[in-house]
């Protein structure tokens, strides 16, 4: 039973025209495990790298030798963690970033625009 009903998907994903070809062609089978992107992946193991070669160089019998040591692979995981209507909290940030800082031109044409004529009556 289980092998009819695949061959029934592997058809409906070949014709194309089905909700089983969303799957195929979305954004998402592009992303590492549907989630990450190469990027992402290259700055969290850069993350957890530094962490490790830094429980090796600090104490870690304090508090601030913990947190420290801790906060390289803390900070990457936040950065990459994915979130609603956005790809991850990095670009989340880039966005908001973007909104404040780059240049906005809010083209209005209403009821009171003149479309550069006058009046000359």
């Amino acid at each position: 039973m289980l092998l009819k009903q695949e061959n029934i998907t592997m058809k409906i994903q070949r014709q194309g025209n089905n909700k089983g070809d969303e799957r195929i062609n979305s954004k998402k089978s592009m992303l590492i495990f549907g989630l990450f992107n190469q990027f992402d992946l290259i700055l969290f193991g850069c993350g957890l790298g530094i962490t490790f070669i830094l429980v090796f160089i600090l104490p870690l019998d304090t508090l601030p030798g913990v947190i420290g040591a801790l906060a390289p692979a803390c900070i990457s995981g936040f950065l990459v963690m994915p979130v609603p209507n956005y790809h991850n909290i990095r670009t989340l940030i880039g966005s908001i970033y973007q909104f404040y800082t780059g240049r906005r031109n809010y083209i209005w044409k209403g009821w009171c625009v003149t479309s550069g004529e006058k009046d000359g009556k």
